[in-house]
Order: structure tokens, then sequence, then C-alpha cells
């Protein structure tokens, strides 16, 4: 597996004939000029690929960051998010296309290549209520995939009611060893959704774990290596923040190392269940 994966490396997002780097960059709370730096330093590392939201406030600083890099923007693909539908469909599909303007360093005719909802709490009803304008933007071309975040099997399965793109391409979910949420991954792999993982590091608040640091100590890597490796193997996209530009780095050096089985098993019987989250476990 070390000798198949790649920095390079995408999986295919099914029915859409695009294909998503299967490492991206995070950048929630990364704020202003910070933001900009960390997606340029992301970019010149190789990173091709930005997850951002419109929760994030940093939607307008990701456009600037890949325009400004010189990187083509069809060798890209940017990610951003909708939390809350406005009062009507009009203003939801506005909200939408005023996030894409943003993403595309200000271009009227720009795009984004996957488009989330961030997340089902609000529930049922606004669901429906963000799902079909970005249905309607797909249709347009302005979006090239969409997909869910935070979402589990019942309210992905809720969509089929209405949805006219189902089932949903991506689902965006909180993954690494202690919250592996199996459910909704393994429906998620049923119906050929792609699995991203947020918080791959567990925001550092396993450094200290020894058996994280008994497997980054056996292949002389870091444990931040450990977890990007781990979210790879299981076939799920990472997702990992930094405004370190040496972090940054560092989590793109992934590809000289294999996790063995012992490594995988390790890791895999860390799993804490919903306790595991740091930020919130999908209701299946």
């Amino acid at each position: 597996m070390a000798a198949e994966l790649s920095l390079q490396s995408t999986l295919p997002i099914a029915k859409t004939g695009l294909t998503i780097p299967r490492l991206g960059f995070g950048v929630y709370q990364s704020e202003g000029d910070t933001c900009i730096k960390s997606c340029l330093t992301a970019l010149k590392a190789g990173y091709r690929h930005i997850d951002s939201a419109q929760y994030y406030a940093n939607e307008d600083q990701v456009g600037k960051a890949w325009t400004q890099s010189g990187v083509d923007r069809s060798s890209l693909f940017l990610t951003t998010k909708i939390l809350s539908a406005q009062k009507d469909f009009d203003s939801t599909y506005q909200s939408i296309i005023d996030s894409i303007k943003k993403m595309s360093g200000g271009a009227t005719d720009g795009y984004v290549d996957l488009f989330l909802i961030h997340s089902p709490n609000a529930g049922p009803e606004a669901v429906k209520s963000m799902w079909q304008p970005l249905e309607k933007a797909h249709q347009e071309g302005k979006i090239k995939a969409i997909g869910v975040s935070n979402f589990g099997k019942g309210q992905i399965e809720a969509m089929k009611e209405y949805a006219k793109i189902f089932p949903p391409h991506v689902n965006q979910i909180e993954l690494h060893p202690w919250c592996q949420q199996r459910t909704a991954v393994s429906y998620c792999e049923s119906q050929g959704i792609v699995v991203e993982a947020y918080c791959p590091l567990v925001r550092n608040q396993k450094a200290d774990d020894p058996t994280l640091n008994s497997i980054a100590k056996k292949h002389n890597i870091t444990t931040g290596q450990v977890l990007i490796r781990y979210c790879l193997q299981k076939e799920w996209v990472p997702l990992p923040k930094s405004d370190t530009p040496s972090r940054i780095q560092a989590n793109t050096d992934l590809y000289n190392f294999e996790l063995d089985q012992d490594d995988m098993k390790k890791l895999d019987d860390l799993d804490e269940g919903d306790k595991g989250a740091i930020v919130q476990a999908v209701k299946n």
C-alpha cells in the first residue's frame, strides 16, 4: 500500500466522473492573513484539496490564497459548506452563490468542487431547504458534487423522499481511532458515499497516548503522521488542519512508510464509540 499511495492519490466520486484528492487541508479557526498564508504554505507543500465553510468565515481568504498561488484552478479541489437555510429558496440559493464567488477569488463565473450541508442539527425540513438549492447550483455546473457533513444513516435515508441527487456524494464526519463511527462509515461505503474525516489529529488531545506514541516511535514518525496515515489506509479522506508551516509540511510526509496489520489493529482497538467524539458523533 505504501507504494500505491501518494500525495497525488485520489478517490472516485460516484456518478460524477470526478475524483477527490485523498488528502485535504482544513481551515477551521484559521482567520484573515493567517488563513491565506497557511493555504499558500499548504499549496506549496503539494496539497490540492482545501476544505472551508460559511461558518468558518474564511471562504474569501481561501479564494485569495489559491488565486495568489499560481496553481491552476483545474488541479484544485475546493470544498465549502452551508450551515443554515435562509428565509426562502431564493435567498438560500443566493447564499450558496455568494460562497462560490468568495471561493473563486471574486470571480462570478467560478465553481466549487464540493458543497456540503454542514449539519443535520436544524432538522429535516432545514436539510431539505438547503439540499434543493444545492441541487439547482449543481445542475447549473456551479458545484461539481454535493454532500453532507455530520449525517448518520437515518438522516441520509430521510433525504430519499425529495432528493433528485441521492445518495449524497460525500459525508464528512469526525473520524480518528477514538471515534470510528463504524455504523455510519459502513452505511456510506455500502452506498458509494465518499467518507471524509475531520479532526483526524484529534486537535492534539491524544498526543500523549501510549499506543499512538509506540507506533510513532516504531516508524520514526510523528503521532500526527500516524493518525493521518491511519485515515488513508481506512479509505477515508482526512482533513488535517494546522497554521504551523512545519506541521503543514510534515502532514504531507505520509508515503514512505506503511502501518502494518498490527499497527492498524492497535489503533482500531482504541475506539470509544460516541464518547470518543470531541465534536459530534452522528445519530444513526
